[in-house]
């Protein structure tokens, strides 16, 4: 299945005049990625908690906020691939102090030592990547996610949360950041809002605890879409269902805010009890069975964006 993504096969996509996605790493890049012909329609809020692999080391030596999730995102993006680009995505090698560093985390760290503003330090990067859509922080403050456990006690950091073997109670902010201007007009400007795919707790849930987020979603008229997941997470949320994650959505924004969701095709599966709508489709790369093709998801957000409607 082809990845690229003619704009003019998707009716309804095209109507949109602004839409968000929201999460992390990985999944958040691959939606942005599918969806890069709406240029600058597209937000994409970035989840800034991550502590671990390079992200982490730099954390940990110089603080500030979590660039990695930020980096893979545009780079995910990039239509026309160049030296800029693979430059941004190198990755060190060897033994080193180096080794194992992505330059582009390390460019971003040096902009922000600079004293430049995280969001325009994206900006600077997406100019130099020719990226059209725009890339925000969830927050431009350092933060880490934390979890409470049920025995009371709590614990702190993305990696700490993925290596649990149980659900937490639930998760919160430390410490409790503003959320960036631009990530709030996003919001507010949005027509429709997608969550996900990506790790549930430490991707997608980070950004709706910050409280100005849930307000703005809380007000917010855009048609509300959940991307579940292809494959089966290495985390403790492999043990949420699919309405159980929506149900974290709700109790957290405290509202019932998610009008779709988006799943891969299983005929063992019954979705007659969760009472949203739900596209169930085929969804799967051909090179990678727990990636989404692009064509294929694109394809299935315009065609729940139509049902939504009406």
């Amino acid at each position: 299945m082809s990845d690229l993504t003619p704009h003019s096969r998707h009716a309804h996509l095209d109507q949109i005049k602004h839409m968000v996605a929201i999460g992390g790493g990985h999944g958040l890049g691959r939606v942005m990625s599918a969806l890069s012909f709406m240029n600058e329609r597209l937000t994409g809020i970035v989840t800034t908690t991550d502590n671990g692999g390079s992200t982490g080391r730099i954390r940990q030596d110089q603080g500030g906020i979590a660039w990695g999730d930020l980096r893979n995102c545009l780079n995910q993006i990039i239509t026309e691939p160049s030296t800029a680009s693979a430059l941004f995505e190198y990755r060190f090698s060897g033994q080193g102090e180096l080794a194992g560093h992505n330059l582009g985390n390390l460019m971003l760290k040096a902009l922000e030592n600079m004293q430049i503003r995280p969001t325009a330090a994206v900006n600077l990067i997406r100019d130099l990547l020719k990226v059209r859509s725009f890339i925000v922080p969830m927050s431009e403050s350092s933060v880490h996610l934390a979890a409470s456990l049920a025995q009371g006690k709590s614990i702190v950091g993305e990696v700490s949360i993925d290596q649990l073997t149980e659900i937490p109670t639930s998760i919160f902010l430390v410490p409790l950041v503003p959320a960036t201007p631009e990530a709030i007009q996003a919001i507010k400007q949005a027509e429709v809002i997608l969550f996900g795919p990506g790790s549930f707790l430490t991707s997608i849930m980070p950004p709706l605890l910050l409280p100005e987020i849930i307000e703005v979603l809380k007000n917010s008229h855009a048609k509300k879409i959940f991307i579940d997941n292809l494959g089966i997470e290495h985390s403790p949320a492999a043990n949420l269902s699919l309405m159980d994650r929506i149900q974290w959505i709700h109790q957290t924004v405290g509202k019932e805010i998610i009008d779709g969701a988006i799943v891969q095709y299983d005929p063992q599966q019954n979705y007659q009890n969760i009472p949203i709508k739900i596209m169930a489709r085929r969804l799967k790369a051909d090179d990678i069975s727990y990636r989404h093709d692009r064509t294929l998801l694109c394809k299935a957000i315009d065609e729940l964006i139509a049902e939504l409607e009406y």
